[in-house]
Formats: structure tokens, sequence, C-alpha cells
């Protein structure tokens, strides 16, 4: 007999499809917290590529961190943001075309601090992937 038991998490293309069709009312969440369905180009192939992320507002914008678990590399969503950083974001019903930039020095402390709230495992994140610095980008 296996071992193996299927996930009971979906599979982020089955968040996805899930959340677009129900605008958010399934697939919304991360651990019981909102996310949104990021919507960028992707640098090495063009195609469009769709990631949830934690839904993060400050001052009429998006913010992400591209902390990837605290893994050593930068997830391929940040990477197509530097390479095209027009995108979409989808929160619920309400799709928005933003423009990414990355945020630096004071800025960028004080988005921690807001992420940090929402989500108390970045500082662990940012000390195990030191010595990378996790971005963070705001998504006008």
């Amino acid at each position: 007999m296996s071992d193996y038991a299927p996930s009971p998490f979906p599979s982020v293309r089955e968040q996805v499809a899930l959340y677009e069709a129900t605008d958010g009312a399934e697939g919304g969440t991360l651990e019981g917290r909102p996310v949104v369905i990021l919507t960028s180009r992707g640098a090495a192939t063009g195609k469009l590529r769709k990631t949830p992320l934690l839904r993060i507002e400050h001052a009429g914008a998006y913010v992400v961190v591209a902390s990837y678990g605290g893994a050593d590399v930068h997830p391929a969503w940040y990477r197509n943001l530097k390479a095209d950083p027009e995108a979409r974001v989808q929160d619920g019903p309400t799709v928005r075309h933003v423009r990414a930039r990355e945020a630096e020095g004071d800025e960028k402390e004080r988005l921690w601090a807001i992420a940090d709230a929402i989500w108390p495992d970045f500082p662990t994140y940012r000390a195990n992937a030191a010595p990378r610095e996790i971005p963070i980008l705001v998504l006008e």
C-alpha cells in the first residue's frame, strides 16, 4: 500500500482558476489571509504567468514581498516584474493594471513593518534567505 495522500491544498494553477472563476470567493486565502492574483509576463517566455500573493495594501497600492518562503533565490514572478514592470492584480472581482517598482531605504523598512504584521513568518524568511535580501515591490 502506498503512503501517498493527496495534498489538501490546491496547486497554484488550481487556486488561480478557482479564484478567477469565483471572483475570489473561493481560493482567495492562504492560511486564512487574503490573497490577490498577480499576472505578469514571463521574463524569458513572454507568456502570461499568474501567481497568488498575500494581499497587502498600503496608501492605495499593493505591496508584494518576494520572500519565496525564505529561499536563497528570488521567485520567478519577481524576475518577471523586473523585466517588465507592467502587470495586473485581481483583488476579488476588481482587476487593476499596475506598474511595479522596488521599495528601498526608509520606505522598505516601513513596508516591512506592515508586511510582518500580516505574515509573522517574514522575519524568519529574511533570516533563512540571508545573504539574499528579500525585495519588496509596490504595485501602483
